[in-house]
């Protein structure tokens, strides 16, 4: 939460952001026969296995490929969503990118829109939290930090993927991967659970980001082609 503090310097430091590792996303494109720079890229993390998946897509339409895994430095929390300011806890749901900042305190950081439409239901409705980055750093409050070197990467392939179009980049934060148990879950937890894992095994059926709504009590609902 604390990325959203910035100092100066934030346009120099994304300008060495690509001398750094632009070589290196031209050579990952290319051993992944992606298009460079993709066209899409979606974001998916794993709290259990402390993983950052980047997907990406040569076109406006085509199946995602997996680009690379990042692993997550430090996280806090446990499993189960973010409720409340304070918490400590990395949010579980589906959000976007919705700010860029290149002057982070802790490096460069991406910022997701929680609380979502989910959030805003389910959680504390006075204080259910805000400021939630993928951020440099390794230091971690609620936030997912990765290194700094690692979120250059991410943060250069967001930015190509912007400038080449694409105006909303999911990022979809699960507990785990949904072929493992989690019958124990505490009942609250596990409606939303639940009704996440259609948007998980569509994804994993058809490698495209499928599209899904809200629905009155917060749970996830995907929309299919009629």
């Amino acid at each position: 939460m604390l990325a959203a503090m910035s100092i100066v310097g934030g346009d120099d430091r994304v300008s060495a952001a690509y001398n750094n590792v632009e070589e290196t996303l031209r050579l990952l494109c290319k051993k992944t026969e992606m298009s460079f720079p993709p066209k899409r890229i979606y974001l998916r993390a794993f709290k259990r296995d402390a993983v950052l998946e980047v997907w990406a897509a040569s076109s406006g339409t085509g199946r995602m490929r997996l680009l690379k895994s990042y692993p997550i430095a430090a996280m806090s929390g446990s499993l189960g969503p973010k409720r409340k300011e304070g918490d400590y806890q990395v949010p579980e749901g589906f959000y976007h990118i919705e700010r860029f900042n290149p002057r982070s305190q802790f490096h460069l950081s991406l910022g997701i829109n929680y609380p979502n439409a989910s959030d805003r239901i389910l959680s504390d409705q006075e204080h259910p939290g805000s400021d939630i980055f993928i951020h440099g750093d390794r230091k971690s409050i609620g936030c997912m930090a990765m290194t700094d070197p690692v979120i250059e990467e991410i943060y250069v392939l967001a930015d190509l993927a912007k400038k080449a179009g694409q105006k909303n980049i999911p990022v979809h934060i699960y507990p785990f991967r949904f072929n493992e148990e989690w019958a124990l879950a505490p009942p609250s937890t596990l409606s939303l659970w639940k009704s996440m894992r259609p948007i998980y095994d569509a994804f994993e059926k058809n490698r495209q980001v499928p599209r899904f709504r809200v629905l009155n009590d917060g749970r996830y609902q995907i929309l299919t082609k009629s």
